[in-house]
């Protein structure tokens, strides 16, 4: 993770070239991330985020400083914990973090179950803490679960993490046992459509996605995800056939910031990495000296390949050009991809790089204000609107 004196290095050094016109919009427009790992994040080691931390990439001064109106709340189930009841109980336990960040600061944040909270809640100067569970495996097989955290404010569900669960095979993982959805993931998408529930496809794999696209009678989210076609086979990214088709079913695809994500360089340097950690555990014995530094060796004689914030455009370029400026978004995946994040995108204060990207790139305010914010909205509004007409 990034220190703060580091972040607020690089915010200084990014925003020195941030017209107001930049500033203003992202003051003045919803911004919705729909991807924050915070809840993760302080079950693993508290912080109060309604001040300035010393670590992560959230916190509430940031998100002011950066324009952030509503950052989905990651409510993360590790793939170790499927078909588990403690899948279930980190679930609420996650929850009800979220909920005490709420009562603690209710002069800062507030819980976000529906667009019109939304809204109402930027007009009040609030910042929104939607949630999206990412990783079905809390579900349990039981629509009575699904139900139950719909109550509990979780408006979108990533059905899948890094391995194949009970409702979905994973695009990370080989075993590819459903070929696509179970036969409860079949059932659990038009239960997830009659009740409201955003259905997430990051993470899946390509068969899964396509069973989900055929199967919904909603548009569909990408809550954090990037473009394969600048990261060769990479699975847990779309390529541009599914792209097309996330467009013709009226979805969204969030751009996950993550360098990984967005180049190949990053991609290919994680997997160097590994390989390298692998052969020397083989060969010295994963308690060796050696092993135990080896992430500082390896980082100082191979320097991580940082993207940039003209990649992370460059995806954003991408999308609109397949499919047209009202299908994508932003779904960083702060706080969940560690120090991998680009230059210029370090955290949640330099929302308005990106917007001075965009403007740099040609974009004008309203097509950034779909961006930011109101192709998500949108998709958002439908799936209520169907969900009310079948209730």
């Amino acid at each position: 993770m990034a220190t703060l004196s580091v972040a607020s290095v690089n915010v200084f050094a990014a925003t020195a070239s941030v017209s107001k016109q930049a500033s203003d919009i992202a003051q003045q427009t919803i911004i919705i991330d729909s991807h924050i790992d915070v809840p993760y994040r302080v079950h693993e080691k508290w912080v109060d985020v309604a001040k300035s931390a010393e670590d992560g990439q959230f916190d509430y001064p940031r998100a002011k400083a950066g324009g952030l109106t509503a950052p989905f709340m990651s409510i993360y189930v590790p793939a170790s914990l499927d078909s588990s009841a403690q899948s279930t109980q980190l679930a609420h336990i996650l929850i009800d973090s979220v909920e005490a960040m709420v009562q603690r600061d209710p002069d800062k944040f507030a819980l976000a179950r529906s667009v019109d909270d939304v809204k109402q809640q930027f007009k009040k100067g609030l910042i929104s803490l939607p949630m999206g569970m990412e990783n079905g495996s809390p579900i349990q097989g039981s629509l009575d679960n699904l139900e139950l955290f719909y109550d509990r404010g979780i408006r979108y569900i990533t059905l899948a993490h890094s391995q194949s669960n009970h409702i979905s095979d994973s695009s990370y993982d080989l075993r590819r046992q459903w070929h696509g959805l179970s036969d409860f993931g079949k059932s659990l998408i038009p239960a997830m459509n009659n009740i409201g529930m955003l259905i997430d496809v990051s993470h899946v794999s390509d068969e899964a996605f396509y069973q989900a696209i055929a199967l919904s009678k909603t548009p569909l989210i990408a809550s954090h995800s990037s473009l394969r076609s600048f990261t060769p086979g990479f699975e847990r990214n779309m390529d541009d056939k599914m792209v097309k088709a996330l467009g013709k079913n009226g979805g969204v695809i969030m751009i996950n910031f993550g360098s990984g994500f967005v180049t190949k360089e990053a991609l290919q340097w994680r997997d160097g990495l590994t390989k390298a950690r692998n052969a020397l555990i083989k060969a010295e014995g994963e308690n060796s000296q050696k092993v135990q530094n080896f992430d500082d060796t390896y980082r100082a004689e191979h320097p991580y390949p940082y993207s940039t914030l003209a990649d992370v455009l460059d995806h954003i370029d991408h999308v609109v050009k397949l499919i047209g400026i009202d299908h994508v978004g932003i779904g960083s995946d702060f706080d969940g991809v560690g120090d991998s994040l680009p230059t210029g995108l370090k955290d949640v204060s330099q929302y308005p790089n990106l917007v001075q990207g965009l403007l740099d790139r040609g974009y004008s305010r309203a097509d950034i204000e779909k961006v930011l914010s109101g192709n998500f909205l949108r998709v958002w509004a439908q799936v209520e609107d169907y969900a009310a007409s079948h209730s």
